[in-house]
């Protein structure tokens, strides 16, 4: 696995800083932006130069230009020069409408301008783990492997771009839901009339009544796109989606997609909305920056999830001796026809799909199902038997998913950008059985133990829900196709106010601060300060 190194992230610093310099300046100083010896010459990254401490100087890489003049150095002075001259103009100028455009301006480069403007601020560290280094004492170290080795990009740079602008645009609401109406609406118009696009809509939503009665939507309603779940299919029709509602919006969308997913910008108009970090206050703003390209992307990892069925599989293996017997028929010169009609119009023998092949965005859920017996469930890693669940069941989550009902079974919460499987028991009859998390290449495979007093039953995001029967076998991998959801800020501050807001994460009073003579003078004893200094004195005396 390699990953960006220091230098890269150090060259990626200094180019955000300069798109942001030249951002502010371009109407200001459009000829002297690259003064000092910076215009024209071509910039190399370079460790810093005091070889005395060479670790050091491998943690804080520095930039030169090929004169040998340091571009962080010059940069920055050009920034607090900017920002200076700004706050002398907002001293002197009396107006206040200019004074708040010039506060505005000089804000530009502040923290919370940084967090609003969606991943703008450079990252000095990778969010992938710094390759490992492969050399263990003096003679062990990893064997290589040329076919193996992965080009993992960092996380925090993963940024949406549209190689071609998009034209079709899916919006998804939330059902049975009066409060979504209105920015329904609102949003639906303004795409259509304002941006152009052709806008896809579900069938069953132009069926609400409190639509019908909108006289500003019936002017748009002939223009919209319709489209029935289970019927149509929407793969490579849809450009980018929008989701009104709360979480289960974007699973609806995961659902309705089960290969590649358009990006998806979510907006929170529903109770909880987790993966909903966008409001609605200012859409029009929003929308048009992700139109535009300007937003980061977290890439939300799914799972495959494949039911192969005994009974399937004894069809299987009865097709396959049939073929046998029809082979050995023709070699012994008789006809094929006579073998029956396995073969399809083109010739090729057709064989049995699983009947189950589903990708999930949270998790899949194996229980007891009515059966007031324990499930008892054989888990397999790669082939190989890892243990048998014995309990209410077991829940196989994303890292998405380990928010939802995985946390509620006792699970850590995993940030989306971990490429990891989580494995959660759903109250064990055991006190160390504890949720593992297992990496993300791995196939799980999850079958009903032969001696179990009863079947078990899956379901997939909460929907589907199947039974599992003895013999039957459920497996599990990471899909290929994650869905791209659109940040409002940058992964990690996108997902630790979630924490905060939708779970109130480690939200608890605040401990009083200890104050010495307060504790001392309100203790048990009636004890004054000059008393305990006596009795301190009486005793060095002794």
């Amino acid at each position: 696995m390699a990953c960006l190194s220091d230098i890269d992230l150090a060259t990626l610093h200094k180019t955000r800083l300069e798109e942001r310099f030249n951002y502010k300046l371009s109407f200001q100083q459009p000829h002297h932006i690259y003064d000092n010896g910076y215009s024209g010459h071509l910039s190399r990254p370079c460790l810093s130069r005091n070889n005395a401490n060479e670790k050091e100087s491998l943690k804080s890489p520095h930039l030169i230009d090929l004169n040998d003049n340091c571009v962080m150095n010059n940069l920055y002075k050009k920034i607090n020069r900017l920002n200076f001259l700004n706050k002398q103009k907002l001293l002197n100028r009396g107006d206040s409408a200019a004074s708040a455009e010039e506060e505005n301006d000089y804000n530009y480069f502040s923290s919370t301008t940084r967090r609003r403007r969606s991943g703008t601020w450079p990252r000095t560290r990778s969010l992938n783990a710094p390759s490992p280094f492969q050399q263990f004492g003096p003679c062990g170290r990893i064997m290589k492997n040329p076919a193996m080795v992965m080009q993992i990009q960092d996380p925090a740079s993963q940024r949406l771009t549209w190689y071609k602008p998009p034209l079709t645009v899916l919006v998804i609401k939330k059902v049975r839901d009066s409060t979504v109406m209105a920015p329904f609406v609102q949003l639906v118009e303004w795409l259509v009339q304002e941006k152009h696009m052709v806008v896809w809509v579900e069938s069953a939503v132009l069926d609400d009544l409190s639509l019908q009665e909108d006289k500003k939507f019936q002017s748009i309603k002939e223009k919209l796109v319709t489209f029935k779940d289970g019927r149509d299919d929407l793969t490579d029709r849809i450009d980018f989606i929008v989701c009104l509602g709360g979480d289960g919006t974007l699973l609806y969308a995961s659902l309705l997609f089960q290969q590649s997913v358009p990006p998806v910008m979510a907006f929170h108009l529903g109770s909880l909305g987790f993966l909903t970090p966008f409001q609605f206050d200012n859409f029009q703003e929003q929308v048009t920056n992700v139109l535009e390209g300007h937003a980061a992307l977290t890439l939300r990892s799914r799972l495959r999830c494949v039911i192969y069925r005994k009974s399937e599989r004894r069809k299987d293996s009865d097709c396959q001796q049939h073929q046998m017997n029809c082979s050995l028929s023709a070699d012994s010169g008789v006809s094929m026809d006579s073998c029956g009609g396995l073969h399809s119009s083109s010739g090729k023998t057709s064989s049995r799909a699983p009947s189950t092949n589903i990708l999930v965005l949270n998790e899949v859920v194996i229980d007891r199902g009515p059966s007031p017996y324990l499930s008892n469930i054989d888990l397999f890693l790669d082939g190989k038997y890892i243990t048998s669940v014995q309990g209410d069941g077991l829940i196989v989550s994303t890292p998405t998913g380990s928010t939802a009902y995985a946390v509620a079974a006792g699970a850590s919460m995993i940030h989306p950008s971990v490429p990891a499987i989580m494995v959660t028991p759903i109250c064990p009859h055991s006190l160390s059985f504890r949720p593992i998390v297992v990496p993300a290449g791995v196939e799980l495979k999850i079958s009903v133990s032969p001696d179990s007093r009863n079947t078990s039953w899956v379901s997939f995001d909460g929907r589907n829900r199947q039974e599992l029967f003895h013999g039957d076998s459920l497996r599990v991998t990471t899909s290929i196709y994650p869905v791209p959801s659109i940040c409002a800020q940058d992964q990690i501050s996108d997902w630790f106010d979630s924490l905060a807001e939708c779970l109130h994460w480690n939200v608890r009073k605040k401990q009083k601060c200890l104050d010495e003579l307060s504790d001392l003078t309100a203790s048990g004893s009636e004890d004054t300060l000059d008393e305990l200094e006596r009795g301190s004195d009486s005793l060095l005396d002794s």
